[in-house]
């Protein structure tokens, strides 16, 4: 657990040392008496007092509101992520998916967090490491791992793959490092336009946060005083570098400037969904313009399928990680300690879990593959029914008729 530092006096001079949020996934605290026997009735949660920083802000409350019903829904969900991302490297390594794919085993709470603090017709874009965040906007396992495979029962009809899913209120999944921000400020701009408020999530990776996109971004959405919430999930490694070695101020949450920024414990997913609440009012409901949110997270895996993961650290890290800081094993005991779910409960809530997920995987293993024609090779250029009569080719004979 990383810890609170204090001043200190180093050759006669006071140097402020960074106190840091850390990523102990079962710190939080509730009294069992004080929990309501029915699934929906909410109940205060007392969070880690290390679980926010804050940068031009006041201090985000440390009680979080949740009921059983929520928290069995968030184990629920990051177990049925993990299971998806395991799916997924299993067909990676048996060649059944081929071309990047890039997983984010450890990183669960992050993308569970946000989806309970915000509503389908909120707007969420991210980079590449967009299979949960998918899952969690709606896409079925089936739909995720059949765009993997490449497959047309895909959520991009298999032409996507793994950097590349799209559904209603979620736009990626974006190949290019870091350009899905300033995409994302211009969903947060249409949001302007819309009857009630709404709130866009434009996230990206510690190793994206150096852009200068990102920076033009934040300017933007400054100056129009945008409903976005710029997330940088900082999972410590961008590609094969620390965040220490790449970045002369690790930061990330302050990086705004004349932006308000918070730092949350990214392994706690009621922190995560907490900040994320306060988020939303600040900038969608409230008015006040946009954020910048630090998620500290950590990824258990390499940069991508073809990164080993081990060469840049140490084995030692990833258990010591994975064996005390992990967000479904945090949010599992917390459940039992505080006797919302048994034993016999959670194990029935894995095999479940399993069952769908494996049977899901299953089917898409099963879906059928592209037909061996042009024709679908034009298709969902233009939104469906707006075609134009044809579209030119390279040559003349390439031209294809929408309307025949």
């Amino acid at each position: 657990m990383l810890s609170r530092r204090a001043i200190a006096l180093t050759r006669g001079k006071a140097v402020q040392l960074r106190r840091l949020v850390h990523t102990d996934a079962a710190s939080s605290y509730v009294e069992p008496e004080h929990i309501p026997k029915e699934d929906d009735k909410p109940f205060t949660v007392n969070l880690h007092d290390q679980s926010f920083e804050v940068f031009k802000l006041d201090p985000l409350p440390q009680q979080a509101q949740v009921t059983k019903a929520d928290l069995k829904q968030m184990y629920s969900d990051m177990v049925t992520i993990r299971r998806l991302e395991m799916a997924a490297d299993a067909l990676y390594k048996a060649k059944k998916i081929r071309g990047f794919c890039h997983l984010s085993t450890g990183q669960e709470a992050v993308a569970v967090g946000i989806e309970h603090a915000i509503t389908k017709e909120d707007q969420l874009i991210t980079a590449y490491r967009c299979h949960g965040f998918a899952h969690m906007r709606g896409a079925s396992v089936k739909a995720v791992i059949a765009e993997l495979l490449g497959r047309r029962e895909g959520i991009a009809y298999g032409k996507g793959g793994s950097m590349h899913m799209f559904r209603k209120g979620f736009y990626g999944g974006n190949g290019i490092v870091g350009a899905q921000v300033p995409v994302g400020a211009g969903i947060g701009f249409a949001m302007q336009y819309m009857d009630r408020p709404h709130v866009t999530f434009s996230l990206y990776g510690d190793g994206a946060a150096n852009q200068g996109q990102v920076f033009e971004a934040f300017n933007m959405a400054k100056l129009w005083n945008l409903p976005v919430v710029f997330g940088c999930e900082n999972n410590q490694y961008g590609m094969g570098t620390s965040s220490a070695r790449s970045s002369a101020m690790t930061e990330y949450y302050q990086r705004g400037q004349y932006i308000p920024g918070i730092k949350v414990n990214g392994m706690d997913v009621i922190a995560v969904k907490q900040a994320c609440q306060f988020a939303k009012q600040y900038a969608a409901i409230d008015k006040r313009g946009p954020l910048v949110m630090e998620f500290v997270t950590y990824r258990y895996g390499g940069h991508s399928m073809s990164d080993p993961g081990t060469t840049y650290r140490t084995r030692e890290e990833i258990q010591r990680m994975r064996s005390t800081n992990d967000a479904i094993a945090g949010l599992k005991q917390k459940m039992l300690d505080w006797q919302i779910v048994t034993e016999d409960e959670l194990k029935r809530m894995d095999k479940k879990a399993r069952q769908e997920v494996d049977k899901e995987v299953a089917e898409a293993e099963k879906s059928a593959e592209p037909e061996a024609q042009t024709d679908i090779l034009f298709e969902d250029i233009y939104v469906r029914g707006s075609e134009p009569d044809f579209l030119r080719g390279r040559i003349p004979e390439e031209t294809h008729y929408y309307r025949k």
